[in-house]
């Protein structure tokens, strides 16, 4: 009897225009037949502002491959640019991404 236990990611979508989701699946096999498949998910932005309302870019060093490379392709110069507008005109509404 050999249980496994692996994790993939195994959905990433970027949704307005610069939030990429990203939900990863813990299975758990026995002796090859899955038994059990739980999510936990998690949403990353190009950035937050600092004091003077310019974008510190979010550290993406620690994910996976596949991860970094929708995060590199979705967060061009034009998103970042649009997503720091989108974060000043909504600081003092108190209003979130």
């Amino acid at each position: 009897m050999a249980l496994t236990e692996t994790q993939e990611n195994d959905k990433i979508e970027v949704t307005q225009r610069w939030n990429v989701g990203v939900r990863n699946a813990t299975i758990i096999k026995k002796d090859g037949v899955e038994l059990t498949r739980s999510f936990h998910r998690k949403v990353l932005t190009p950035g937050t502002l600092d004091a003077s309302d310019n974008l510190v870019d979010t550290d993406i060093s620690g994910e996976d491959a596949d991860v970094q490379a929708i995060c590199n392709a979705a967060w061009t110069s034009q998103v970042k640019t649009d997503y720091t507008a989108f974060l000043v005109a909504n600081k003092s509404s108190g209003s979130g991404s």
